[in-house]
């Protein structure tokens, strides 16, 4: 049985909407999140270091803050070291090879940064560098205090 054309064909938009309101829900907190740091990290000074700006940075680069008393934090949200390697590992099992960027205070213990270093190499990252600031404004090292 052939069916009748409707005269007035409507296409319902409630679904889509939704849909791209979740969307953008997604990607502001998406990007509120990859922008955020964790400000009590004091970086050492790295004159002699290559100089990188936030656009020459690779888009698939991962940073990841280790403060002084050795907390852990990506996106400013605390971390394990069992947590670290398992995003790593997620993130190299979706996107491949990428450089890990880790912005150490200078006050922290190397213990700290082990860690982190031990659970990035136990994801199968290699590629690890280090964020240190160009040079201070006052022209005094923060360790001549």
């Amino acid at each position: 049985m052939a069916r009748k054309p409707q005269e007035n064909p409507q296409l319902d938009m409630t679904p889509m909407i939704d849909v791209v309101f979740e969307l953008i829900i997604f990607f502001v907190v998406t990007l509120k999140m990859a922008d955020e740091k964790d400000d009590t990290v004091r970086l050492e000074d790295g004159k002699y270091g290559i100089q990188l700006t936030p656009e020459e940075l690779p888009p698939t680069h991962m940073m990841i803050d280790i403060a002084r008393n050795g907390r852990i934090s990506m996106g400013n949200v605390t971390k394990t070291p069992e947590d670290v390697r398992k995003i790593v590992a997620e993130r190299k099992r979706k996107f491949g090879e990428f450089p890990v960027m880790i912005r150490a205070d200078w006050r922290c213990r190397h213990e700290f940064v082990k860690r982190v270093m031990d659970a990035c190499t136990a994801a199968g990252i290699w590629k690890l560098s280090f964020v240190a600031v160009l040079e201070r404004k006052s022209g005094k090292s923060k360790h001549d205090k």
